[in-house]
C-alpha cells in the first residue's frame, strides 16, 4: 500500500474541489435522470387543469437544484483541473501528467467539454425557456412560442442525457482507466449511446407503470 500523501495546502484544496464537485455532481445529473427517467413520462399522464397545479409547485423546486447543482459542478470541476495542472503543479496543458499529455487529462479534457456544453444547455437553453413555460402554465395560457420554447429545452435536456454517460465514463476513466485513445473512445460512445437510448425508450416509459401496491 502506497505511503500517505502529504497534507499540504494544495492537497487541502485539490480534496474541497473534488468532494463539493461530487455532491454537486449528483444532485446535478439526479436531477437530470428525474426529468428524462421520470417527469417526461408522468406529464404525458396529466391532463391540462391538472398540469396547472402540479407543475407550477414541482419544476421551479426541481429546476433550482438542477441549475445550481450543474453552476457548482462547472465551477469545481474545472477549479480542480486548473489548480491541479496550474496552481500545484507546472503541468500545464502540455508538460507531464499535462491535461493534454497524459491519459488523466485527456480524459478529464474530454469530459470537461461535455460537461461545459452541459452547462451552457442548462443555463442559456433549459432555464431560460423553462421561466416562461412555467409562468404561462401557471397563467394557463399557451403562447404560440410556448410549443417552440417546449420543444428547445426538452431537445437540451435530452442532449444532456445522452451526454452525461460518456462524461461519467471520462470521470471515472482519468483515475481508473489506463488507455486514451480513438479506439477506447469510439467503444464509449457508442456504449453510452446504446445505454442512454434504451433506458429512455425502452425502460422509462414502462417503469412503475403498473404498479399495484
Amino acid at each position: 500500500m502506497p505511503d500517505a500523501m502529504s497534507l499540504d495546502v494544495h492537497t487541502i484544496h485539490l480534496f474541497i474541489f473534488r468532494w463539493v464537485h461530487f455532491i454537486a455532481g449528483i444532485i446535478w445529473i439526479g436531477h437530470l435522470y428525474f426529468f428524462n427517467f421520470v417527469n417526461v413520462p408522468f406529464l404525458k399522464t396529466l391532463d391540462g387543469p391538472t398540469k396547472k397545479v402540479v407543475v407550477p409547485q414541482l419544476a421551479p423546486r426541481a429546476l433550482f437544484w438542477f441549475r445550481w447543482g450543474a453552476m457548482i459542478t462547472f465551477v469545481t470541476g474545472w477549479g480542480y483541473a486548473i489548480w491541479k495542472v496550474f496552481i500545484a503543479t507546472d503541468a500545464g496543458l502540455t508538460g507531464t501528467g499535462g491535461l493534454l499529455t497524459s491519459v488523466w487529462g485527456r480524459w478529464i479534457s474530454l469530459g470537461g467539454l461535455l460537461g461545459t456544453i452541459m452547462w451552457f444547455n442548462v443555463w442559456f437553453i433549459i432555464w431560460p425557456a423553462q421561466k416562461k413555460i412555467i409562468a404561462w402554465t401557471k397563467k394557463g395560457e399557451a403562447p404560440p412560442e410556448m410549443a417552440g420554447l417546449a420543444r428547445g429545452a426538452y431537445l437540451a435536456s435530452r442532449t444532456n442525457t445522452y451526454l452525461s454517460v460518456p462524461l461519467l465514463w471520462c470521470m471515472g476513466a482519468a483515475s481508473h482507466f489506463p488507455i486514451f485513445n480513438p479506439l477506447w473512445v469510439g467503444i464509449m460512445i457508442a456504449a453510452s449511446v446504446f445505454i442512454t437510448w434504451h433506458l429512455i425508450e425502452k425502460v422509462s416509459p414502462k417503469a412503475g407503470a403498473n404498479f399495484e401496491g
